[in-house]
């Protein structure tokens, strides 16, 4: 009888504690949905949308009595369907950037890495892709691996990885800053053959982001 009546009493402290949980998630889900489709749009996925769609979970267990699916449809008049099988690697990318931008003031995590985020987008959205993790980076490391100028642009600290062939293939990384990075972002916008033009562009987006240190030209 002891034993029953203790199981009865934590029983009902699991439902209470779940039942809380689900009506500040119900809260939450609308919320969030709404800040990372808006998100979304600044990324070059006009239209689309994300869900947060929350059914009861068939057993209870230690996350509550939910279950929660992401919903994402990438393009106008699409059904949001579950974000693994609608969206591509870059649009994966970009959704899990939009994300990290609706969360910034709630995440823990000290480091965020995106794998070539900013795949299948340039011009304005591209800068807008760096924008937010120059945002995202005041408070936390962000690591990015582009091959966008106006992504590169935004670092606080640029990075260049090279790789030599020969009897062993090796890949070197090394920073860049003043003059070199000037020459990198060149790089980036106009390929091998940098003009003058180019080299003042490049000079131009890291003005917009940077002071250039004194001495580069």
């Amino acid at each position: 009888a002891v034993l029953q009546e203790t199981e009865r009493k934590y029983a009902k402290a699991y439902q209470d504690a779940a039942r809380s949980l689900s009506q500040t998630r119900a809260k939450a889900a609308p919320r969030l949905s709404r800040a990372i489709t808006a998100a979304m749009q600044e990324l070059g996925m006009m239209g689309g949308m994300f869900a947060v769609h929350i059914e009861r979970a068939a057993e209870s267990a230690a996350h509550g009595v939910d279950d929660i699916s992401f919903l994402v449809a990438t393009h106008p008049g699409m059904t949001p369907r579950p974000i693994g099988k609608v969206a591509s690697g870059g649009e994966l990318s970009r959704i899990s950037l939009a994300i990290a931008v609706a969360t910034s003031a709630l995440g823990k995590a000290g480091t965020l890495i995106f794998d070539e985020v900013d795949a299948g987008v340039g011009g304005a959205v591209a800068a807008t892709v760096g924008r937010l993790m120059q945002q995202l980076g005041q408070d936390r490391q962000v690591l990015a691996v582009t091959h966008l100028p106006q992504v590169a642009a935004c670092a606080h600290c640029h990075l260049v990885v090279s790789k030599q062939s020969g009897d062993i293939t090796t890949s070197t990384v090394m920073p860049v800053q003043g003059d070199a990075r000037i020459e990198e972002v060149a790089r980036m916008l106009g390929g091998e053959r940098i003009l003058p033009s180019t080299r003042a562009h490049a000079r131009e987006m890291l003005g917009m982001h940077h002071t250039i240190p004194t001495g580069a030209h």
